[in-house]
């Protein structure tokens, strides 16, 4: 008896496509695919979303000292001359951050095994690589999915079929979060 299907891929295609699909879903909240590639997405991302419910408010805050540089009114960063050599001068301030409990992180460790990194660039300053940022998606599950599905047991996807695709006749559907 098979517990997946094979899509007619290779064990690495598959995977690849499967994590592809997930990260797509959990990052735009919907995605329009074929059915049976949408029922493989769904089983995988419904898990995540249930790992992030499950451990959404498992963390400590923190309060560190750090220390940040100072910056000028233009966002440059005040240096001064120490021993012939210029420094930047940094000012210590009190940060708070969340700490994850250690199941939180294993579920935080579990999610990355499946998500690819993805990196938004904004499109009024596209084609330079500092205006570049690298996307948590899993910071978006615990903080925005996971309270969103705190009340539910479970079917948190939804399927929609919309119709035969033109070119092979492919029953097209929208996977959606719900």
């Amino acid at each position: 008896m098979e517990k997946h299907r094979k899509l007619g891929k290779t064990t690495p295609q598959r995977k690849a496509l499967l994590r592809n699909q997930v990260t797509a879903l959990l990052y735009h909240d919907k995605i329009i695919t074929t059915e049976a590639r949408a029922k493989e997405v769904r089983r995988i991302a419904e898990g995540l979303i249930a790992l992030a419910v499950k451990e959404r408010d498992n963390y400590n805050e923190v309060t560190i000292k750090a220390k940040v540089a100072r910056k000028d009114k233009d966002g440059k960063r005040i240096k001064e001359v120490v021993d012939g050599k210029k420094r930047p001068v940094y000012d210590e301030v009190d940060k708070t951050i969340k700490k994850d409990m250690p199941s939180r992180l294993y579920a935080r460790r579990q999610m990355l095994k499946v998500l690819y990194p993805i990196k938004y660039v904004p499109k009024e300053v596209a084609g330079r690589k500092r205006n570049t940022k690298q996307i948590d998606l899993t910071d978006k599950l615990f903080d925005e999915i996971g309270p969103k599905y705190a009340g539910r047991n479970g079917g948190y996807t939804r399927i929609v079929k919309i119709g035969q695709r033109k070119g092979d006749g492919a029953l097209e559907v929208l996977l959606e979060l719900v």
